[in-house]
């Protein structure tokens, strides 16, 4: 049986893979459409019982205004901040693999802006990671989304 220890990971950031020993399968800020199916296949492993996976996509509206697209941007240090998240959450939670993936650059309505997952023995315990890492996420790692807006305005949202 292979143990959350033993199972390899590879964190990539612009194509470059690295190894890593844990249950962290992939880490990544994509400037391209992101892969559901492949986030998923990063955690393919015969221990576990349960999958959770959440899927943040750019949503038409924001606070009664008409969203018309937005881009992320993130800063030198995200990939880093990503990987710590992640690891982060392994630490705490009784899973057996976790993956994240952060779109950056501009996005249109209803494309995937991000993809979180982590697999468990048990149902519980995927949901409870996957929550933690999505919100963990989104407080930590710098990555600023701009909003454009139909009436040709424009916002960042949670940037410093």
């Amino acid at each position: 049986m292979t143990s959350k220890w033993e199972v390899p990971a590879y964190c990539s950031a612009t194509g470059m893979s690295v190894p890593r020993t844990g249950a962290v399968r992939h880490c990544e800020l994509s400037a391209t459409a992101l892969d559901l199916q492949s986030v998923v296949d990063q955690l393919d492993d015969s221990t576990s019982g349960g999958l959770a996976v959440f899927v943040g996509r750019v949503r038409n509206h924001d606070l009664g205004r008409q969203v018309v697209g937005l881009e992320y941007v993130a800063h030198p240090s995200a990939l880093q901040r990503l990987r710590e998240v992640c690891a982060r959450v392994v630490d705490e939670f009784e899973i057996t693999g976790v993956a994240a993936v952060h779109r950056v650059g501009h996005l249109q309505v209803g494309e995937a802006a991000v993809i979180v997952a982590s697999t468990a023995p048990h149902r519980g315990d995927a949901f409870e990671a996957t929550r933690a890492l999505i919100d963990r996420l989104k407080e930590t790692v710098p990555i600023w989304k701009h909003q454009a807006f139909v009436d040709g305005r424009g916002e960042w949202v949670g940037s410093p």
